[in-house]
C-alpha cells in the first residue's frame, strides 16, 4: 500500500490548449483575455522558420496591435530581459505571448515581472513568496516550440545573472502563464540535436520531480504521467521526426513534467547541469542527461527514491527484475539507451571537463537551489564524487 499522502496545496494556474494547429487559436485566446496590444517575445530562428508570422497572423485577424521582440538568446540573461523590457515600456502591452523554447518564454516572464512590479531580476530570485508581486502581472500566453523545459506551466523563469553568469530561478506566485498553447506541429521543424536535448531535459524533469523531498500526491500524478508519455515517445521521435503523435506525446509529457516541478521542484542532476552549461557550454538538457544516471544511482540508496525508480522502470516496461535494486539497474540501462539514441557521448570528458575542474563544479553545484530538494543530502563532497563518476565512467 502507498504511504499516506503528506499535506500539500494544488492550484492549477495555467489553462492548457493542446492539439495540432492549436497556434491558430491565439487570436481567439487573446480576445477572451480582453487584450488588444500584444507583445510577442520570440527569437530570430523562429522568425526565419515562419512560425512567428503564422502566430501573428492569428492575432492580427483578431484585431490585435502587435510589437515583436525577436532578440531572445539561448540561455537568456538579465541583459535579455532588460532589452525586452525596454521595448515593452514604450509599447505598453496588455498581453504578452512567449513563442519559442524555454528561453523566449522565460524572457517574457521576466519582462512581465519587471514591467508590472519594477526592480531587477535578482530581486525575484528564489521561492515565489506571497506578496513579492503586489501589482498583478499581465496575462501571458506561452507557445512552446520545443518539448523540454515545461516553463509554459511554471511560475519560475530561469535567467542567468549577466555579471556572474549564475543561473537564477526567479519566481512569483502569479508568474505562471495564463494559457499554454501546445501545438505539436510547431516542433516538427526542430533540428535533431535540439529535439534530443530538450527531450532529455523533459525526461530528467520527470525522474527528478518524482523523488524530491518536496514531492506530494499531486506532483506524483504529473511526474508519472509525464514519464509514461516521454519514455516511449523519445526514441520514436528521434527515429521518425515526422511522427506527429510522438511529437504530441513529447510536448504533453514535457508540460506534465513542468507541472510536477511546479509542485515538487528538482534535485541534484539539475544542480550539476547548471555549472556544466555555464562553464562548458553544454546544452542544458544534455548536461542534465549526463548527470542523471549518477544521481539516480546515488539516490537509489534512499529506500523511498529506490521504490519510485523501480516503479518508473516497470511503467516503461524495463522491470525485467526480481527486486527494486535490479529494477534501478534496468532504469539506468534505459537512460543509457536514451543517450545512445540521441547519438551523444555519455562521459563528461568528451565535452572538455577535466579532473582539475571538479572542485569548482562541485562548489557551484552545491550553491544551486535545487540541491536542497534532492532526496539524499548532497553538498560539495557528494557533488565532487558525482562529477568524478560522470567524468570517469559515463553511464
Amino acid at each position: 500500500m502507498p504511504a499516506p499522502p503528506s499535506p500539500f496545496e494544488f492550484a492549477p494556474r495555467t489553462r492548457l490548449v493542446f492539439g495540432a494547429g492549436a497556434r491558430r487559436r491565439l487570436g481567439e485566446l487573446a480576445r477572451e483575455l480582453g487584450a488588444r496590444r500584444v507583445l510577442v517575445v520570440t527569437d530570430a530562428g523562429l522568425v526565419a522558420s515562419g512560425h512567428v508570422a503564422d502566430a501573428e497572423a492569428a492575432l492580427v485577424a483578431a484585431g490585435c496591435e502587435l510589437l515583436r521582440f525577436a532578440d531572445t538568446r539561448e540561455n537568456p540573461s538579465t541583459a535579455d530581459v532588460e532589452a525586452c523590457l525596454a521595448r515593452a515600456r514604450d509599447f505598453r502591452p496588455e498581453l504578452l505571448v512567449g513563442l519559442g523554447g524555454g528561453s523566449a518564454i522565460d524572457v517574457a516572464k521576466g519582462a512581465n515581472l519587471l514591467l508590472t512590479n519594477g526592480g531587477r531580476m535578482q530581486d525575484y530570485r528564489g521561492p515565489a513568496t506571497p506578496g513579492r508581486t503586489p501589482h498583478p502581472l499581465l496575462p501571458l500566453l506561452a507557445v512552446p516550440t520545443t518539448a523540454g523545459t515545461g516553463t509554459e506551466v511554471q511560475s519560475f523563469a530561469l535567467i542567468a545573472d549577466a555579471d556572474t553568469h549564475e543561473k537564477m530561478a526567479c519566481g512569483a506566485t502569479d508568474g505562471a502563464p495564463r494559457v499554454a498553447v501546445l501545438d505539436p506541429e510547431l516542433t516538427l521543424t526542430l533540428p535533431r540535436f535540439v529535439t534530443a536535448c530538450t527531450g532529455l531535459d523533459a525526461l530528467g524533469h520527470a525522474l527528478e520531480s518524482a523523488v524530491t523531498r518536496a514531492r506530494s500526491a499531486a506532483s506524483d500524478l504529473f511526474a508519472r504521467a509525464a514519464w509514461e508519455r516521454l519514455a516511449p515517445a523519445f526514441p520514436r521521435v528521434l527515429a521518425e521526426p515526422g511522427d506527429l503523435a510522438a511529437r504530441g506525446d513529447m510536448l504533453l509529457g514535457a508540460a506534465w513534467a513542468g507541472l510536477a516541478i511546479e509542485h515538487s521542484m528538482l534535485g541534484a542532476a539539475h544542480s550539476m547541469a547548471n555549472p556544466l552549461t555555464t562553464r562548458f557550454d553544454i546544452a542544458h538538457g544534455l548536461a542534465v542527461a549526463l548527470s542523471l544516471p549518477h544521481v539516480v544511482r546515488f539516490n537509489a540508496e534512499e529506500p523511498g527514491a529506490r521504490a519510485v525508480y523501480a516503479a518508473l522502470a516497470a511503467s516503461a516496461g524495463w522491470e525485467g527484475a526480481r527486486d527494486e535494486r535490479a529494477a534501478v539497474e534496468a532504469l539506468l540501462a534505459g537512460l543509457a539507451s536514451f543517450l545512445a539514441a540521441a547519438g551523444v557521448a555519455p562521459a563528461l570528458g568528451e565535452y572538455g571537463v577535466r579532473a582539475e575542474h571538479l572542485a569548482l563544479l562541485a562548489e557551484e553545484a552545491a550553491r544551486q537551489w535545487t540541491a536542497r530538494f534532492n532526496p539524499r543530502p548532497v553538498g560539495e563532497p557528494e557533488f565532487r564524487t558525482l562529477f568524478a563518476a560522470a567524468l570517469r565512467e559515463g553511464v
